[in-house]
């Protein structure tokens, strides 16, 4: 069973930063692109940043020069850097290993923007 395991979240006020780590298995990290979703209360998942097993990247509007996606070949793990958060960047953060018809997710880790 292929697992991945996220990390980093909390709380933080608004304009504060936070980093979300996603460890994912030595088996499929160097060939599955890897994405961070994330779900709001009462609002449909939606795709935050993705970067291909090659690095590159591509980000959703709302977090473009916000949210920077990152990948360490070494430690086989990808992070999500969030600058200047807003409390509408609340919500439970997964990342998704993909790679054709194959996709793994983590459990998820809960972020919350609050002063």
């Amino acid at each position: 069973q292929v697992q991945l395991v996220e990390s980093g979240g909390g709380l933080v006020q608004p304009g504060g930063s936070l980093r979300l780590s996603c460890a994912a298995p030595v088996s499929i990290f160097s060939i599955y692109d890897i994405g961070w979703y994330r779900q709001a209360p009462g609002k449909q998942r939606e795709l935050v940043a993705t970067i291909t097993s090659r690095g590159r990247t591509k980000y959703a509007d709302s977090v473009t020069g916000r949210f920077t996606i990152s990948r360490d070949n070494a430690k086989k793990m990808v992070y999500l850097q969030m600058n200047s958060l807003k409390p509408e960047d609340t919500a439970v953060y997964c990342c998704r290993a993909e790679r054709g018809l194959a996709s793994y997710w983590g459990q998820g880790t809960q972020v919350t923007v609050s002063s």
